[in-house]
Parts: C-alpha cells; structure tokens; sequence
C-alpha cells in the first residue's frame, strides 16, 4: 500500500539502486496527532528485518549537488557557502529549480511544501508560546541575515545559473525558509564511508550506537557535529571540508518519511560503506505504525523543529511528553538574589564570571523527576557563600558542593516562582483550556501542549521544595544571614 503522489518517487528510487521491502512497508496518512503521512506494516515483521536500503549515491547534500562545482569552489567560499546551512538550502532550492532535469526531481517532489511550525506562525500564535524558549530559538532572525548576506550575494555573482526572472519562484526568502525547515525536519547526520566494521548484533545491542541521528537544528550556527564511539550526535553544521570532512548534513529519501513519537522507535538507520539500512529493532505487528525516533525530545522541541507534540499517558496522572524540560537561565537565579541583597552582594558579578570561566552551566535544565540541577544548587550556593569562603573556593577552583540548605532551597523556590511567572496564564486556566479544547485552532492547541508540560514540571518541582524546605526548617535552627550583611541589618 502506497500513496499514489509517492509512486514516481519509489519508481525512481529503485530504479537509481534503493532496494524497498513493498511487501513488508506501505505508507499511508494517518491522523495529525500520528505524525500524518508515515510507514506502516502490511504484515508482521520480525526484529532486525531491513525495510529498505539507501545507496551513498542517494543521499543529498552539498557533496551530492553539482552547484558547488558549476559556482566555482572559490567564489563559493568567497560567499561563506561552505558554512552553516546557507550552502545545502542553496544547492536545494536550486536543484528544484531545474525540474526534470535535476536528478532529485522526484525526491524533491514528495517534500513538504507547508510546515506547522512556529517560524511560520503569525505574531498572534507566537503570543501563545509566551513564557516557553520556542521563540527566542527560531532564530528567523539569523536565517534572514543569512539569506540576504550570503545567498542573494551568491544569486548576483551567477546570474547565469541563476536568472534574475527566477529569483522571485524558486529563490525568494520564503523558498528559502521552506527549504531550511526541510533541512531542519528532515536531515540526518550522516558518517562519511570507511568507518570500522560493526556487526549489526553489536549495533543492536549497544542501542544502537551506529544508528544516525535525525534532523538537525538551525540554532547554533558555529558548533560542528561529533562522533564519540562510533555514534552520530546531533550537531548541526556543515563544516569546512578540510576541517570536518567525517560527517555531512544529509537528506536521506525514504528514511524521511517514517515519523517518530515519544518510546515508540521500533526502526533505526544504520550505515555501511556503501548504503544505509532502515532495520526494525522489534517485532511489528501488521498494521501498526513504523517508528524511527527523535531521540525522544521535549514538546518545546518537536514543535521548533518539526510542528507537532507528543501528547501520551503520563505515569503520574494527566497526558503530556514524558521528555518534556523547563530551561532556567543561571542570569534569573542572579537577578532573584540580588533581589534579596541588593547592594550588600557586592562580589556576585564577579563570582558569575568566576563560574563561568570555570565551565559552570548557565542554563539549568527542570526535568520530569522534579529534581532541582545539582548545577543550580551550587551556584546558588556560590552566591551566598561569605567573603572568606568565597576566597577559598576561588583559591581551590571548586565550586561549593550542591547540598540544599535552607538559604539555597529558600532562594530556588523565588527563583521558579518567577520562572512560572512568565507564563501569561495559569495552570489552572491552561488545564480547563485543555479539558474544554474541542475545535481549538491547532497552532493554540499545540502551544497548549509545551505550556503546560512546562508548568507541570514547574509547579511539582516547587511542591517537592517546598516540603524538602518546610520539613527541614523543623530540624535545624534559622540559617545564618546572606553574604556581607550584619546581623544587625538583618534583624531590621
């Protein structure tokens, strides 16, 4: 069972040396809330099967593309195409522009051209998002910059591969965005050929350590991919080839359409020399959805990057992604202290810097366990460590260990009730909003979703501390005061 708009698509595919096991996969739309468009089993297929192939020939990148050759190697890096993703968006968006005569026409032809993500929703959806990190990492911002600085630079140096007329269709700034959420929705970090040999039994069961990790992000433009242990780790960037030449920002045809949903990976990609294989890693039964993963990211994520939101049983009660995270910038914990002390914490800037050049976090990351960041707990502590203590951790290049006293617990539990804060509505509101959401526009709906994983994970963080805090006031005496200030100040 097939879609028919993917038909020349797989006609060409095994033509061009992909082999696909027809009588075990089919593809099908399935509901929104599925992930839509995907791979299904049309029978029962047993654990470590291979669905399909994808030879090397077939995997689209910078290196894939013949632009880079027809531009010029020289002007192309005199434009800064060889780093970030300004480069492969190019080579895509002209690629497409040849029709029928590129190679990756009917690739090409079978991708997204609408996305549900939040870099094209309007100011009004975006408000909805207010209080989560979805936004401030959208970076529009910076895609636009690049756009205008490094492509139309590249479109005006060639206007013989690129004709003024065509600009407008196949090389606008809208084109641009679309072909980057591709990249981004889709892209796989793929190892170049010549890795060592691995049994596929070891790839198994080491969790599969060789399996490729799935679509990159846009954020962070200068940090290049890694590969420890023979594993690929999300890292986006298309590097210098002389300087990272192991690992390429790809497009893999075919791989790309399986979705992937919270625990339910029961497919993985994995490479050889010459092709990647798509292998199942447990048994699936006719008629049920082949996963791959996204390597079970929080709702804040899935919605950046590929427009949706796991919505599951969670085992504490309620529905959400059991992956979800609240982020707490290390500045909020600064700014809620010096709230407390005002000038009386004369050296907390500077015990700031100190923690930083010492490797410490400056985001601090909430998760499902409800568990304050032992990171966090030690630079609060840092804060209010005295002048002498202060001193000595400095001398000893040690931060203070990550106990939580009452004056630490005390400070955190400020700090989450203002990271709650930001949030324009309660819990209470967003949960009658979700209980009533019947016929919610999906854009609101989604935002629904991130919020109130975030807030969940907040406001039972907050509880737990807040009793950690009650029950331990009862066994010891008042903490001594804050860093600087007199016992007679503080008694005032």
């Amino acid at each position: 069972m097939s879609l028919p708009e993917l038909e020349p698509f797989l006609s060409w595919f095994q033509r061009n040396g992909g082999m696909i096991d027809l009588e075990a996969i089919g593809f099908k739309c399935f509901p929104s809330t599925e992930g839509g468009r995907g791979a299904v089993a049309l029978k029962n297929i047993e654990k470590e099967r291979t669905l399909f192939t994808v030879p090397r020939s077939l995997i689209f990148s910078i290196k894939a593309s013949s632009l880079p050759e027809k531009f010029g190697h020289k002007i192309w890096k005199e434009c800064k195409l060889d780093k970030g993703w300004s480069g492969l968006i190019l080579c895509m968006m002209w690629e497409d522009a040849q029709t029928l005569d590129s190679k990756w026409y009917h690739y090409l032809a079978i991708l997204p051209t609408a996305f549900n993500t939040p870099m094209f929703w309007n100011d009004q959806d975006l408000k909805e998002l207010e209080g989560t990190p979805v936004v401030e990492k959208l970076g529009k911002e910076d895609a636009e910059r690049d756009y205008h600085d490094k492509v139309l630079l590249a479109l005006q140096r060639r206007p013989d591969l690129f004709p003024p007329e065509s600009i407008p269709n196949h090389y606008s700034l809208e084109r641009y965005h679309v072909m980057g959420s591709r990249i981004l929705s889709r892209s796989f970090d793929i190892e170049h050929a010549g890795t060592d040999d691995v049994t596929l039994e070891e790839e198994l069961n080491n969790e599969g350590d060789r399996s490729l990790g799935s679509a990159m992000d846009v954020d962070d433009h200068n940090e290049t991919a890694s590969v420890e242990d023979g594993s690929i780790q999300d890292g986006p960037l298309l590097e210098d080839e002389d300087e990272n030449d192991a690992i390429s920002v790809s497009m893999v045809p075919v791989a790309d359409l399986l979705n992937a949903r919270f625990g339910s990976e029961n497919a993985k990609l994995f490479y050889e020399d010459k092709e990647l294989k798509m292998i199942t890693t447990k048994q699936i039964s006719a008629g049920q959805q082949i996963w791959n993963t996204y390597n079970d990211l929080p709702n804040s994520e899935l919605l950046r990057k590929y427009g949706h939101v796991d919505v599951l049983p969670l085992s504490g009660g309620g529905k959400g992604n059991p992956a979800d995270v609240v982020e707490i910038r290390a500045d909020l914990v600064l700014s809620t202290f010096l709230e407390q002390f005002g000038s009386a914490a004369t050296s907390s800037g500077e015990r700031i810097d100190w923690w930083l050049e010492q490797g410490g976090d400056d985001i601090f990351v909430l998760e499902t366990n409800f568990e304050i960041p032992e990171a966090m707990i030690s630079l609060t502590r840092l804060l209010y460590l005295s002048s002498d203590e202060w001193e000595k951790a400095r001398d000893k290049e040690k931060p203070p260990r990550p106990r939580l006293d009452i004056q630490a617990s005390g400070l955190i539990s400020l700090v989450l009730q203002k990271r709650i804060a930001h949030y324009p509505s309660t819990m209470k509101e967003d949960e009658e909003m979700f209980e009533n959401g019947a016929g919610m526009p999906l854009n609101k709906y989604q935002a629904l979703i991130v919020r109130l994983g975030e807030k969940r994970i907040l406001n039972s963080t907050l509880q737990r501390l807040q009793i950690a805090k009650s029950d331990s006031s009862q066994k010891r005496k008042p903490a001594p005061p804050g860093p600087n200030v007199s016992k007679k100040k503080a008694k005032r």
